[in-house]
């Protein structure tokens, strides 16, 4: 079963309002999308990795944020031009709905990238033991 990290209880739980509902909301997403993953905090935000970071999350004044690395950017840039971004970061104002579909296509995009390297890392060990 997934395990919570307290410490991002912590970070979200240092919000108010409609910030704190949609870290809440985005959190439950990444968990039912990236089971697997491992929660915790890195570089000050909830993260959730794998073989390696898959994403991070973060709560402002008026966005939350979401972000899915370069790759997660670079992929959905098209359905990403309503929202403020750049190479690394989305910003989801507090003012509009979450986009769900969205948000849960990137996860499991990051997801997929990140078995990816796990495979090719455990393909690229067994070559150098041979």
């Amino acid at each position: 079963m997934y395990k919570k990290s307290k410490e991002v209880d912590i970070y979200i739980n240092s919000f108010d309002g409609d910030v704190k509902a949609k870290l809440i909301e985005i959190r439950e997403l990444i968990i039912e999308n990236a089971p697997l993953s491992i929660e915790c905090i890195s570089y000050q935000m909830p993260t959730y990795k794998g073989n390696g970071p898959i994403v991070y999350f973060g709560g402002f004044k008026n966005h939350v944020s979401l972000f899915p690395t370069s790759n997660g950017i670079e992929t959905f840039e098209e359905e990403l031009k309503e929202y403020k971004h750049s190479k690394g970061t989305i910003q989801f104002p507090i003012s509009k709905p979450l986009p769900i579909d969205l948000i849960r296509r990137i996860v499991l995009f990051r997801v997929k990238e990140d078995l990816e390297k796990g495979a090719l890392s455990c393909f690229s060990k067994k070559k150098k033991l041979q």
